[in-house]
């Protein structure tokens, strides 16, 4: 089934959904509407920009990402429990869910297809730099690599380390810069 049948099918399926009055199509709107302006990798690009000039709020989120964050009132869930782990000259962190796709929605969005892919999850935990490479990112090897594993009650983000080309930019360009990717670590910003 291609991407246009999906799209047909959720459509009518939708359609069907409110012909029998079970969603109400404002509240499915609202939803749509939150996950594409108010959820997403947005949110951590602004956490990440933020720990990058700030670093008594780093400190207090590589102490407790819940906390840190709580004054932003993110939406979309999944943060009640957030580790944030750094990216460091030494460390390199990644994340997985080798359960299913915990995430900490609020601050990166949807999870990305691969993410929820039984391969990812059970390739990354055995093999990260073989992983890592197919994601076009070759860590060096006396680099350690990390691999955190979220569950149900624990959500985690990496914090990647800030390139040097941005150490005097905008605030623009610094939310610009900050991928998803990155942020669960099969991509280091240059």
């Amino acid at each position: 089934m291609g991407d246009t049948d999906a799209a047909l099918r959720a459509e009518a399926l939708e359609r069907l959904l409110v012909e029998k009055g079970l969603i109400d199509p404002a509240h499915l709107d609202g939803i749509i509407e939150m996950f594409n302006t108010r959820v997403g990798p947005m949110n951590g690009a602004r956490v990440v920009a933020r720990a990058w000039r700030d670093p008594v709020f780093r400190q207090s989120l590589l102490h407790d990402g819940s906390s840190a964050i709580a004054s932003y009132g993110f939406e979309g869930g999944q943060v009640d429990k957030l580790v944030v782990v750094e990216n460091t000259p030494d460390v390199h962190n990644v994340v997985v869910c080798t359960l299913c796709s915990c995430y900490p929605w609020a601050l990166l969005g949807l999870p990305p297809k691969w993410y929820k892919d039984p391969a990812y999850r059970s390739r990354i935990v055995r093999e990260p730099r073989v992983v890592l490479r197919e994601f076009g990112l070759a860590i060096a090897p006396q680099r350690e690599i990390r691999v955190w594993d979220s569950s149900a009650e624990i959500r985690y983000m990496v914090l990647p380390m800030m390139p040097d080309r941005l150490r005097d930019a905008d605030d623009a360009t610094l939310l610009d810069a900050v991928s998803r990717d990155a942020m669960i670590g099969v991509q280091e910003l240059t």
